[in-house]
């Protein structure tokens, strides 16, 4: 069974396609989820995360742009915005616990974009974090 982790790293996948141009990608979800064995509970979890991030892509990018600090966001690699969009919309419109999002987030930053991205990653969600209690 599939794990929320797996989930969330499908859907970073699924944004950093669509951030690359390939929109397309909202026709493959469910091939995709499952393909990696994310199904029922996980697989809906997986759904809405990304259709909520990408309803609210826009304000998602203003507050991650607003917390930056000396940073532009078209310079973001396209991975890291794809985490920050992805824990900007957890921490803004979720529920779930804070911590726990923001380490999902540095976890999928280790593992897709290094040691020296999660610092970055974890100083701008700790952020946002405080913004949106």
């Amino acid at each position: 069974m599939a794990t929320r982790h797996q989930a969330r790293e499908a859907v970073t996948t699924f944004l950093y396609a669509n951030d690359i141009g390939n929109e397309d990608i909202e026709k493959f979800i469910d091939e995709i989820l499952e393909e990696r064995k994310i199904r029922h509970k996980q697989k809906d979890f997986a759904i809405s995360l990304y259709k909520g991030v990408r309803e609210h892509l826009k304000e998602i990018d203003k507050v991650i742009n607003e917390h930056l600090k000396g940073w532009d966001f078209n310079r973001l690699g396209k991975v890291e915005r794809a985490i920050l969009r992805l824990g900007t919309y957890e921490l803004m419109f979720t529920n779930l616990d804070r911590a726990v999002i923001i380490n999902e987030a540095l976890e999928l930053t280790k593992d897709l974009a290094g040691e020296k991205a999660a610092k970055f990653i974890n100083g701008v969600l700790d952020s946002i974090k405080k913004s949106y209690p």
